[in-house]
């Protein structure tokens, strides 16, 4: 009876030890999802209020007997990477199926806005930007394309195709391109605040010095999407030119970073290109105040973003080509490249 009894308590001690590692289990994890969404829901307010945005499906339909390829996991490109250490999808040619794509983006009759800046001898290349973008790019779609220049009466007259629209705001000139540069963000950050909140779904930051080659569409949306650079893609990221000044908030160390991307191709949500460019613009602002101009400007601090943000959707250089590099292998397309200009004739202070 004895011996019976020391077995109970010892049992009961027992119990009572697990329920209070269980207990102080569930009290710390708890705690920590307390501290984590109270320092979510603080920086959420540093940032301040966030434009009411549109909400968006993701439900992936087709049309009833609709005919396309078999897709197979076990065949494709073998020669490129195709998804990224944190799975995101890498777009090449042959890694997708426009119709099947078509199918499904265009029945939710979005609207794809595109900003692009032709500020001084840049406003030569906006005719052919405008053309070709009417033939390739989001060929079907609502398209709200804006531009941001300091001459108005050179803005050309380019007949668009039926759901496409073009406005321009009139933006101040700089003796500096760098300047010109760096206040991309913030100007596309006033955009969408002002403009775009609720009126566009997804958004595309283009350089206005490039043409479209051949098809740009839905493979090319998702939540925040970078473009890879041509001229870095083959080369180990410790001679990539991010920002290498600890000083500045656009810094990533040697031994750091995935790609180097373009400044001059992003997009993706409205939503998640606000934050960006608000961050950028936000750090960008407190490095001048410093004396620090990052390397690249809006460049430098948008692959900082992006190295922490990863981008939900990569897009290879067939999206943004250059026109002087010869192609290779593995580019089997052309998208959109920038063309061959001479640098001391157009930025006014080079």
């Amino acid at each position: 009876m004895y011996l019976w009894n020391i077995k109970i308590v010892a049992g009961t001690l027992l119990l009572v030890l697990l329920l209070g590692v269980l207990y102080s289990s569930i009290f710390q994890s708890h705690r920590f999802f307390l501290v984590f969404e109270n320092k979510y829901i603080s920086q959420l307010h540093r940032n301040g209020p966030q434009p009411d945005f549109r909400t968006h499906d993701f439900h992936f339909e087709v049309p009833d007997h609709l005919q396309y390829k078999q897709p197979s996991i076990l065949q494709g490109r073998t020669d490129v990477v195709t998804v990224t250490p944190w799975l995101a999808p890498v777009v090449w040619e042959e890694t997708f199926d426009p119709v099947l794509l078509d199918s499904i983006y265009r029945p939710k009759n979005m609207t794809i806005a595109v900003t692009v800046f032709a500020v001084g001898k840049y406003i030569m290349f906006l005719k052919n930007f405008l053309e070709t973008a009417d033939q390739h790019f989001f060929v079907g779609y609502n398209v709200h394309i804006f531009v941001f220049t300091d001459r108005l009466d050179d803005v050309p007259q380019v007949k668009m195709a039926v759901g496409r629209q073009l406005t321009v705001r009139a933006v101040p000139s700089y003796s500096r391109w760098q300047e010109i540069s760096a206040r991309r963000m913030e100007m596309i950050q006033i955009l969408i605040e002002e403009k775009l909140h609720n009126s566009a779904d997804y958004i595309f930051c283009l350089d206005v010095d490039s043409n479209f080659h051949n098809h740009w569409g839905a493979e090319s949306l998702g939540g925040l999407v970078a473009v890879v650079h041509p001229g870095y893609y083959e080369v180990d990221r410790s001679r990539f030119p991010y920002e290498r000044r600890p000083a500045s908030r656009a810094y990533i160390a040697p031994e750091e970073g995935d790609f180097y991307y373009c400044g001059g191709a992003f997009g993706g949500l409205l939503q998640e290109v606000h934050l960006l460019t608000k961050t950028c613009r936000t750090n960008f602002e407190a490095d001048a105040k410093e004396g620090i101009e990052a390397a690249w400007q809006e460049e430098s601090h948008l692959n900082r973003y992006m190295w922490i943000n990863k981008p939900s959707k990569v897009l290879s250089p067939e999206y943004l080509w250059q026109d002087f590099k010869p192609r290779k292998p593995e580019i089997h397309i052309i998208r959109f490249s920038g063309v061959i200009k001479n640098y001391a004739l157009i930025r006014p202070n080079v």
